[in-house]
């Protein structure tokens, strides 16, 4: 088991910064991946950052340019820089990981943490 733990959230204005963190503990040795994701009210989970099969790195359109992931496997952490923040950049931000097992992904969600946009 994977247990994941996101800091970071909370209240900001629009065109400015916040920084997730998300620590990894229990089986982590054998994570292949970790990346982000969010939930608006009312919507579906969506991708914000994750590594790709290739090394890397995919963004959902409405973040690229202003939001950077970059993790730290020594710390087992993965941070989500997120500059030029919107309105619509309000959501819960999901920490994931990923391992292998041999025949599928199994995925690991944190309990999320809460960005708000607002003036």
């Amino acid at each position: 088991q994977v247990q994941l733990v996101e800091s970071g959230g909370g209240l900001a204005q629009p065109g400015g910064s916040l920084r997730l963190s998300c620590v990894a503990s229990g089986s982590i040795v054998s994570i292949d991946k970790m990346g982000w994701y969010r939930q608006a009210p009312g919507k579906e989970r969506e991708l914000v950052a994750a590594p790709t099969s290739t090394g890397g790195t995919v963004y959902a359109d409405s973040v690229k340019d202003r939001f950077t992931i970059f993790r730290d496997a020594g710390k087992n952490t993965v941070n989500l820089q997120m500059n030029s923040l919107k309105f619509e950049d309000t959501a819960v931000y999901f920490c994931n990981a990923r391992k292998w097992n041999g025949a599928r992904w199994d995925d690991y969600w944190g309990q999320g943490t809460q960005v708000t946009v607002s003036s």
